[in-house]
């Protein structure tokens, strides 16, 4: 029964995820335009695109999500679906919005 419970929870916070990033995407997609100098979110690699959304989304939106939990869950998952380069690539640019978020 337990299981089942952490599995509807689970699921529960997915969707929070996908539908809040669906529907804050603009201002999501500022947020990562700006905090990256050289990449536009069109020519990010889908994988660290759709991390750093979902991170940024949680450091933005998400008020009970630690920040740094927010950027380490993401880091990890970059170096393991990502490229070589890419989990430092995420680290930098959520590490920008982090310092922008905390300053609000």
């Amino acid at each position: 029964m337990a299981e089942a419970h952490a599995d509807a929870e689970v699921a529960s916070f997915a969707r929070t995820l996908v539908t809040g990033v669906l529907e804050h995407r603009g201002e999501i997609d500022r947020e990562l335009a700006d905090a990256s100098s050289n990449w536009t979110p069109a020519q990010m690699a889908k994988v660290e695109r759709t991390l750093l959304r979902i991170a940024i989304y949680e450091m933005l939106f998400l008020p009970g999500v630690p920040l740094k939990a927010a950027i380490n869950e993401s880091i990890e998952l970059a170096k393991t679906f990502g490229g070589p380069d890419s989990g430092k690539f995420v680290n930098g640019i959520l590490g920008k919005i982090a310092t922008r978020a905390e300053s609000r």
